[in-house]
């Protein structure tokens, strides 16, 4: 059975679970990091020395990186959903996608504006560097919302792996208490993921329990 190591609630764990929802995959998640703890374990560091979550073992198989889990997951489940094609050039732009979401987005959204608002003390807060972040983000969200004129999900008119990578993060994008951008086809596509059952099981986590005053 596929195991996932990880806790519900990281983003990165989200993105591997969303997938496995879509592909209905039988599986075992065991809580690790966070509150969890577990990673420094000699056990779990055998099997990612970063120590960083989330981690699966596949039959034998171990995968860290929660990209690289997502394509494995899409390559040997996902041809028959059409998540996954045999067309090396369909998937590139998937991939292509989905490396934007983790190294563009990821970065100015969650270190940046998750962390201020959700996980920095109030007085702790740097307002002129917050608004620079918030614009940064607007930016790179625009690029999204161009895309989504164009298309129904990101990397084209069908769900790929590129959603779960950039479609878990809208949740705590479209939660957060900040002024965003007006960009109505980025959130035309997020009602269109809420509206499927894997995602509102996993990627729709409460992180109330993060919040610092």
């Amino acid at each position: 059975m596929l195991r996932i190591f990880g806790r519900k609630t990281s983003s990165n764990v989200q993105t591997v679970m969303w997938a496995v929802g879509e592909l209905g995959l039988e599986h075992e998640r065991i809580d690790v990091g966070g509150p969890f703890g577990g990673t420094d374990t000699a056990e779990f560091r055998a099997m990612n020395p970063n120590g960083l979550v989330p981690v699966i073992e596949d039959d034998g198989l171990v995968v860290f990186e929660s990209n690289a889990i997502t394509r494995y997951l899409a390559a040997r489940h996902g041809a028959a959903s059409g998540l996954w094609s045999d067309d090396p050039r369909v998937n590139a732009i998937g991939d292509m996608w989905m490396e934007w979401a983790k190294t563009t987005v990821y970065p100015v959204l969650i270190p940046g504006i998750f962390i201020t608002l959700v996980r920095t003390p109030s007085k702790d807060r740097d307002p002129v560097r917050f608004e620079a972040q918030r614009k940064q983000l607007a930016a790179v969200m625009a690029i999204a919302d161009g895309q989504l004129e164009k298309h129904g999900f990101l990397a084209g008119d069908a769900l790929s792996v590129a959603d779960f990578t950039f479609g878990t993060l809208l949740y705590r994008y479209f939660t957060l208490e900040f002024e965003r951008a007006d960009l109505p086809a980025l959130r035309a596509y997020y009602d269109r993921l809420v509206a499927r059952p894997a995602y509102r099981e996993h990627a729709m986590i409460d992180y109330a329990f993060m919040k610092v005053e």
